[in-house]
């Protein structure tokens, strides 16, 4: 029988890694394409994810998750695994009095199996929530960041660059640091306190 193994949960993996590194105001104003007239700019997805607090807190909670999930599936699996062979182990050596009590033991150890499938779509499907949550929840941020930030400086173009999607781009268009330093001026973390008292009042 299948020992079952946590291997989803990748979904926050992109999220998880911490870079704890200060980020600088951009200094250099970003130039108009003389050639069209256009004034662009863009982000770097990566610095943004690993700089912006609020993508940093959340990479933790959701680590957290994933950690928890994974130890749970791991310790219903071992139990799983265990019966398993004590099944195995009782019918070589002829340990059941009958064949009704074999086929019931057989049948519970079926019943956990399902249970343990189950539990870990359930799992899974959380964290692809909470994932999702936190998406839409960056999205939001940044576009409403963006929106204020570009009232004062006017550009035609703010582009996401993320791995390869941009093959080259002069760094007199990048204003990654000055959006991280504007999104960290804003955001609030929520305090434990605050957390706490939120979930007694939905009680």
């Amino acid at each position: 029988m299948k020992k079952y193994i946590f291997s989803a949960l990748a979904i926050a993996a992109m999220m998880v890694s911490c870079n704890n590194a200060n980020s600088k105001m951009d200094e250099q104003p970003v130039a108009a394409d003389s050639a069209s007239g256009m004034k662009i700019a863009y982000v770097e997805v990566d610095s943004l994810m690993t700089q912006y607090d609020f993508a940093k807190d959340y990479s933790v909670t959701l680590q957290k998750k994933s950690n928890n999930a994974r130890n749970t599936l791991t310790q219903k699996g071992n139990a799983l695994q265990a019966a398993v062979n004590n099944f195995q182990q009782k019918l070589n050596n002829n340990g059941f009095t009958s064949r009704e009590q074999a086929a019931s033991q057989q049948a519970a150890i079926e019943r956990q199996q399902r249970d343990l499938q189950e539990l870990q779509a359930r799992l899974e499907n959380e964290l692809a929530n909470e994932t999702a949550k936190f998406n839409e929840a960056l999205r939001d941020s940044l576009q409403n960041f963006l929106k204020a930030y570009n009232k004062d400086k006017q550009y035609d173009l703010i582009l996401s660059k993320a791995g390869d999607n941009i093959l080259m781009a002069n760094k007199k268009y990048d204003i990654t640091n000055d959006v991280i330093n504007g999104l960290n001026k804003h955001y609030k973390p929520v305090k434990k306190d605050d957390a706490a008292s939120k979930k007694e009042e939905k009680k």
